[in-house]
């Protein structure tokens, strides 16, 4: 199940236990982002061996609209990985919720 950016803001501000990876580039993730792991997309399939320690760990993926990070979501869970989650929008909509 996807996540929407008032859960994903949420759980930040609780400070809810999960992984966060944001899959933009690095110009993205510089101009604004909410805390996430940076592995851009391009780079993303060989950095998931990093990440089998969260295997069974809740995963959220967000990018700049929600493309990439889909694209993130299908590659973690083609590689067996049981709870990752897709921002709906990505920074795009947490922008239009929230301001910069």
């Amino acid at each position: 199940m996807d996540i929407t950016v008032q859960q994903l803001k949420e759980k930040l501000d609780k400070k809810e236990a999960f992984v966060l990876i944001d899959v933009r580039e690095p110009y993205e993730n510089e101009e604004f982002n909410v805390g996430g792991q940076l592995i851009p997309i391009g780079s993303f399939m060989a950095a998931i061996p990093t990440l089998e320690e969260h295997r069974n760990d809740e995963i959220v993926v967000y990018c700049r609209s929600g493309n990439r990070s889909g694209m993130a979501k299908q590659l973690l869970m083609a590689a067996g990985f049981t709870n990752v989650r897709n921002l709906l929008g990505g920074m795009l909509q947490w922008r239009d919720v929230f301001g910069k």
